[in-house]
């Protein structure tokens, strides 16, 4: 039973993890790109790592499955909001379809060669390509 339960896991996992590579590839923009490859990927390793925790059945495993889940589901989310805004700062165009950008241009600086270098923006200022 054991066993069962464990290649369901591995499986499940595969699958999820396949489902983010091919979201990653089909989605339209970035930003759909980056909320399927997160999701899909964090549910994947979760239950790969539930399916190594059941199979070991240690306790010394199933802390370190377990703190491997707890560091993806903090680091992930953070980590894909992060190269969003970064890619919305940057312009990173959002897909045609799309009907609402929540951010607006209200965050977005000009970003144009002949403006002078802000203070404290990145690629601006001595050494930079962009400015």
């Amino acid at each position: 039973m054991k066993d069962i339960i464990v290649s369901l896991m591995l499986w499940a996992g595969a699958a999820f993890t396949l489902l983010g590579a091919l979201g990653t590839l089909r989605m339209p923009d970035l930003y759909t790109r980056l909320q399927a490859s997160t999701k899909a990927g964090t549910l994947g390793v979760t239950c790969i790592m539930v399916a190594a925790a059941i199979h070991f059945m240690e306790l010394a495993v199933a802390v370190r499955a377990l703190l491997v889940v707890a560091f993806l589901f903090l680091t992930a989310p953070v980590a894909a909001h992060i190269i969003a805004r970064a890619a919305h700062y940057i312009r990173v165009p959002l897909w045609e379809r799309n009907v609402i950008d929540e951010l607006g241009d209200t965050r977005r600086k000009p970003l144009s060669p002949s403006s002078p270098p802000e203070p404290g923006v990145p690629g601006h200022g001595p050494g930079s390509t962009r400015g």
